[in-house]
């Protein structure tokens, strides 16, 4: 947006965060940032707004009010340094920023496939995002418990009306390699895989990046209570036998005993898994 990031801003300074300056049709978003940093400094704020900070916000507000689309090619860099008062090194930096996210991507060269355009690979960055934060968060095993059993039993009464032929082939598939799986190491992946396919069967796909983001943020920590069960075959035994019984349900087209299987399984495993306390 044209205007300061409202990242860490003390109260003293967010008072002029609705102040922009305009020349004709340029935005002089750097004097906005000046003002914003003397008026954090008056407040006895810390931190300063990065200019690259001016341009990823710029691009952000862009494309929440509609005015990059997907499919969108961003103005030159030079022309986005120009409008914002920044280097062209702040607007790359910026980029790359909202290239690792995947919400931009970038081609060189001359003629229409050429500059940097605004994708729809929200997947992708709602992942990578979400599980870094699951990652960092330190949640206590009940929040997660309940987070999980929120997002699963939607995904495995939509699996269940949903399913083709094919997806429940390669529901099978899963079921029967966790069956043949003997160690942790093998194991792990495929019961992750068992989750996230239902979810992604399940045709929503927004329970599907937040069921994959979560799933995956919790591969090692639950890879690693695992090993420090005194019985963990016993323990993967009986997963497999709630896994069959999901997949069943899901088969046979039946949303409310999916959803319970899948609430059951899930509360039974936290149960005896020794999480400590917190995850990851």
């Amino acid at each position: 947006m044209d205007r300061p990031s409202t990242r860490d801003a003390s109260p003293g300074a967010r008072r002029y965060q609705s102040v922009i300056v305009t020349v004709g049709p340029i935005c002089r978003a750097h004097a906005v940032a000046a003002e914003w940093n003397r008026a954090n400094r008056e407040a006895g704020g810390g931190r300063r707004v990065k200019a690259y900070e001016l341009a990823l916000d710029h691009i952000e507000e862009g494309i929440l009010s509609g005015r990059y689309e997907v499919g969108s090619i961003l103005p030159p860099e030079r022309e986005l340094a120009t409008q914002l008062g920044i280097g062209r090194s702040s607007v790359r930096e910026a980029i790359r920023a909202l290239e690792s996210q995947g919400v931009l991507d970038s081609a060189v060269g001359a003629g229409p496939a050429s500059g940097t355009r605004v994708t729809s690979d929200q997947s992708r960055a709602l992942t990578r995002l979400l599980k870094l934060h699951v990652s960092l968060g330190k949640y206590p095993v009940d929040d997660v418990v309940e987070a999980r059993v929120s997002l699963e039993r939607g995904s495995a009464a939509l699996a269940s009306t949903h399913a083709t032929a094919d997806a429940l082939a390669r529901l099978a598939e899963v079921v029967e390699a966790m069956e043949a799986a003997e160690s942790i190491a093998e194991f792990s992946p495929l019961d992750t895989g068992f989750h996230v396919l239902i979810a992604e069967v399940s045709e929503n796909t927004l329970i599907s990046d937040l069921t994959r983001a979560v799933r995956e943020a919790l591969l090692q920590p639950i890879a690693r209570a695992s090993a420090r069960m005194a019985d963990w075959p016993g323990f993967r035994d009986g997963l497999n036998e709630q896994h069959r019984r999901i997949f069943a349900a899901i088969q046979a087209g039946d949303p409310d005993a999916a959803a319970d299987l899948m609430e059951h399984h899930i509360r039974h495993a936290y149960s005896i898994l020794p999480m400590n306390g917190a995850m990851p």
